[in-house]
């Protein structure tokens, strides 16, 4: 999952950032509302941590930034205020869930897990197009009901385009969202093509039809 975590402290910043990349995520974070409210708007994520006790603003604000540009991102507060009117007020706005500090990382992750199931996965960890089975959680993938064995980068792509199928989507914001904000200091995206490449091979060697088209100029479409 691509995830951002929008926290002012940075001790528990960079335990939730190392317990989460150990997770298999690409993390981006934000110590500031500033900071956040750009990266907000210049990336989509599956899931924003947002505290709302920022240096510079109030995190609801930010909140209501990201709905009223009607961002797709999934979002869990995380904030020391625990009262029934805060928590009223943040899931009325938009959020996906409410977490009081102090938690468990555990609890945390399994809290992502739950807002990217219901947003992307329709709440299960099985996805299912045509012929391709995909489990999330075991990261295995199956063509006709036979595994087929991906690397992890090569099943972040096939996840990431079976759950925005019939986009287009570009090289950059593919592999933005694949490897993180810092791709976008690459010279090239022909790493994509590479990627994307050997998936179509794997996937049409065990029988699948080809879902990846080529939009000139831009990206790649599945459907």
């Amino acid at each position: 999952m691509k995830l951002l975590i929008i926290e002012d402290e940075e001790s528990l910043s960079r335990s939730i950032l190392q317990y989460l990349t150990a997770e298999g995520n690409i993390c981006d974070i934000a110590a500031t509302f500033d900071q956040a409210s750009e990266k907000t708007g210049m990336y989509d994520y599956d899931c924003v941590l947002l505290d709302l006790g920022l240096p510079d603003g109030e995190g609801l604000e930010l909140l209501r930034q990201m709905k009223k540009s009607k961002k797709p991102d999934g979002v869990l507060i995380i904030s020391a205020r625990d009262s029934i009117e805060q928590r009223v007020q943040g899931l009325s706005l938009g959020a996906d869930d409410y977490l009081v500090k102090p938690f468990h990382l555990s609890e945390l992750n399994a809290r992502i897990m739950a807002i990217v199931r219901r947003r992307n996965f329709n709440g299960s960890d099985q996805l299912e197009f045509n012929e391709i089975e995909i489990d999330v959680n075991s990261k295995e993938v199956k063509i006709l009901g036979v595994q087929v064995y991906l690397t992890k980068k090569e099943f972040d792509i096939l996840l990431y385009f079976v759950t925005n199928k019939s986009k287009v989507i570009s090289k950059s914001a593919a592999a933005v969202h694949i490897w993180g904000e810092d791709a976008d200091m690459a010279d090239s995206f022909d790493f994509i093509y590479t990627h994307i490449k050997n998936i179509r091979k794997k996937l049409t060697d065990a029988g699948c039809k080809d879902y990846f088209h080529s939009v000139y100029g831009i990206g790649y479409k599945f459907q």
